[in-house]
């Protein structure tokens, strides 16, 4: 004689599915179809890395709360044994040495135009050290309002076109 135990069983809030587990009222299929969907704020960066590009970023649930963070650092959270308890303590168990300083030797520049190629990085802020020749958020100064004086013999009189209704043709 075989005994059947039956376990508890919840109907999901979207599909109805009866499930014994539930994440936010849906069932585990429903909750990451909902997750996957859920938009990324305008101006958002990962926590983490501050990647901007909006086309690598969406929202993970962390401790009940939603953080936005880039694909590379919520699938590598999730391989985490534990997440950690603050975004900080999320920044330093994703820490990866080779950002963390400068990798070219002391040798000597050999290119023919030297200068700072990377400038305008897509993650965090603009650098303050960069060349000003290549830095992309280059600001010249302002400067006074500039009188420019013309002679009448600088103008050139410029024929004008003539714009004119096109003649209607019979309609056969």
């Amino acid at each position: 004689m075989s005994i059947v135990v039956e376990r508890a069983t919840i109907p999901c809030g979207s599909c109805g599915a009866k499930v014994t587990e539930l994440r936010r009222g849906r069932c585990w299929a429903c909750y990451q179809k909902w997750a996957e969907m859920r938009p990324v704020p305008r101006g958002a960066t990962c926590a983490v890395c501050d990647e901007r590009r909006r086309d690598n970023l969406r929202l993970v649930e962390m401790h009940y709360r939603s953080v936005t963070l880039c694909h590379i650092c919520a699938a590598r959270m999730l391989k985490l044994p534990k997440a950690p308890n603050s975004i900080d303590g999320l920044r330093r168990a994703l820490q990866r040495d080779r950002r963390k300083q400068d990798r070219r030797a002391d040798g000597a520049d050999r290119r023919i135009f030297p200068r700072e190629r990377r400038v305008g990085d897509r993650r965090g802020p603009p650098r303050a050290t960069s060349f000003s020749d290549t830095n992309p958020n280059f600001v010249l100064p302002d400067f006074e309002d500039l009188e420019i004086e013309i002679q009448d013999e600088d103008i050139e009189v410029v024929e004008q076109t003539l714009v004119r209704e096109s003649p209607r043709l019979p309609r056969p």
